[in-house]
């Protein structure tokens, strides 16, 4: 089609053949593979509540927000004019307006308040489409969202606590927690020496009093402005969590000095900074000595929207990537009429559905572990990190090949794609890299047999459908019968190989046809290629994107 934007007159020639400006749009009414997923997923107050939001976070006004805030990343101030102390990291204004849209809409809450109704199925989709306003904002959100089961472990910190986390509010003042009207959490594991090996860490913890002093040194602290750390530290019982706050209870600032910002390669908007435990103030959390079973609950959720942030990035990149190929023309027609330009915009969109479907069947088992469904609670064990691995390791080839849509002008700041690249690689390596996630997936089979069990009974109800995917569930029966020394060795493809299956029956189950057998045949099947835009000669690309929207 034509594009509706006016030509403008330069002094050498007119702009024309580029597309119209991004209007305000519905993130959640233009996303048919969401609002099917929540039907399905999901009571009906989820959508009803994630209206406003999908309006909001669709606004041409949210959008240069995230602008601003990435343009204008926030900036360490160590000391204030007369030398004192301040450890405080600044954050541009539109920083603040994100942070508020999340907390005062309560989307780190409702996993909570809701919970086993619908709320963690709430919680991800609204990531999901937050995300798509901006990446980095989303995780201080997440944080405090996954603090509440590490929480749990101590009803004394948490009466203290949780009201705080609940509250649906924002408020970045420097404050001891009483005078704050909601609280953020972070988490602060990672050392040096150990990386994704914590039980070497070597923050040491002391009691003192009613609380202990942690000594130590944390490499990679994320929202480092959060009102309080889960942090791990060595006692005489082993390692065991702590809790962090900012201030100590006499309302004083408490010892965790800023080293340092990190400068990284995308996650901008974002603080991650380089901390220092000079004798901090803490309180334990959990059982003495088993400080990795205290906090795992934690990452098994921050694990969950690390699974589902690549999901929504990859939506923001192909809505832009279907937005300028529908109006751009080239060899006498639009992008999108190209041949194989629709063989490219099909495939992303088909990445996209399963991956919607996935987080959001995730979602589900962890509403329905919270009711105490064995079936339901086998597999929030296990899909978060098979979701995690997937949908991260397609996440940055999905943005390089939405450029290439685009061409020279998806490569330059003025479009989100830049931005999203430089994103695509922070959720595999946060809260375990790809390796850990595979590693996890071998960890779980093996402690918690009942996992693949229900896995196998999730794959089973679309057996038959499809014969890519049958051939596919042969595959890996064989494959889970190796020795685990194999095994191992193996595991990126088995953990690859079971995502897809269930991407795949979920979608054989839940989607069109077209779609689900594209599907099968273009990630299973013998025609099945490592690049986007390989599909077979006769699948049905108009159905397949007809489902884009907007």
């Amino acid at each position: 089609m034509d594009s509706p934007f006016p030509r403008t007159r330069m002094a050498t020639h007119e702009v024309l053949n580029q597309p119209a400006p991004r209007g305000d749009r519905d993130l959640l009414a233009g996303d048919l593979p969401l609002r099917e997923a929540l039907a399905r997923e999901a009571p009906p107050w989820v959508a009803e509540r994630l209206a406003p939001l999908g309006r909001d976070t669709g606004s041409t006004r949210v959008a240069a927000l995230g602008e601003e805030a990435n343009r204008h990343p926030p900036e360490l101030r160590l000391f204030d004019r007369h030398g004192r102390r301040l450890d405080e990291v600044r954050y541009h204004p539109a920083y603040h307006e994100l942070m508020t849209m999340a907390m005062a809409g309560g989307w780190h809450a409702v996993a909570w308040q809701e919970e086993g109704r619908g709320g963690h199925q709430a919680h991800v989709a609204a990531l999901y489409l937050l995300t798509q306003a901006e990446p980095g904002f989303c995780c201080p959100v997440t944080m405090t969202h996954a603090a509440m089961p590490v929480l749990r472990h101590s009803p004394t910190v948490a009466a203290a606590w949780a009201p705080g986390l609940l509250a649906h509010a924002y408020d970045p003042r420097p404050l001891p927690a009483a005078e704050k009207r909601g609280l953020t959490f972070g988490m602060a594991m990672t050392e040096k020496q150990g990386g994704s090996d914590v039980r070497s860490n070597s923050t040491r913890a002391e009691p003192d009093g009613e609380g202990w002093r942690l000594t130590g040194h944390k490499w990679f602290c994320s929202a480092p402005m959060s009102d309080a750390f889960f942090t791990l530290a060595q006692t005489d019982d082993g390692l065991s969590c702590f809790l962090v706050p900012r201030f100590t209870p006499d309302g004083e600032r408490n010892a965790i000095e800023l080293q340092r910002l990190k400068e990284k390669c995308g996650n901008r908007a974002n603080a991650s900074a380089e901390i220092e435990y000079r004798g901090a103030w803490a309180t334990p959390v959990g059982e003495p000595g088993r400080g990795v079973a205290t906090i795992i609950g934690m990452v098994q959720q921050t694990r969950l929207d690390a699974a589902t942030a690549p999901v929504g990035m990859m939506r923001q990149a192909l809505a832009e990537a279907w937005h300028h190929t529908r109006q751009r023309h080239a060899f006498g027609k639009a992008l999108a009429e190209q041949p194989l330009m629709r063989s490219v915009l099909a495939d992303l969109a088909l990445e996209v559905e399963a991956g919607v479907a996935l987080a959001m069947r995730t979602a589900r088992a962890f509403d329905g572990a919270a009711q105490g469904d064995e079936h339901e609670t086998d597999l929030a064990r296990l899909l978060p990190s098979l979701a995690k691995y997937w949908h991260n390791k397609r996440g940055p080839g999905f943005m390089a090949e939405a450029m290439e849509c685009l061409g020279g002008i998806g490569y330059v700041e003025e479009t989100p794609l830049a931005r999203l690249y430089r994103e695509a690689p922070v959720n595999s390596i946060w809260e375990g890299s790809g390796n850990v996630m595979c590693l996890d997936v071998l960890r779980v089979l093996a402690r918690h047999p009942e996992s693949i069990e229900a896995l196998r009974a999730e794959l089973a109800t679309a057996r038959g459908q499809q014969p890519d995917f049958d051939l596919a569930l042969a595959g890996l029966e064989r494959e889970l019968a190796l020795p685990a020394a194999v095994l191992e060795a193996r595991a990126r493809w088995l953990a690859q190989r079971l995502a897809q299956c269930l991407q795949a029956s979920l979608l054989l189950r839940h989607a069109p046809n077209e779609v689900a057998e594209t599907f099968c045949r273009s990630r299973l099947g013998v025609e099945a290629g490592p690049a986007y835009g390989v599909l077979p000669a006769d699948a049905a690309l108009a159905a397949i994107l007809a489902r884009i929207g907007d």
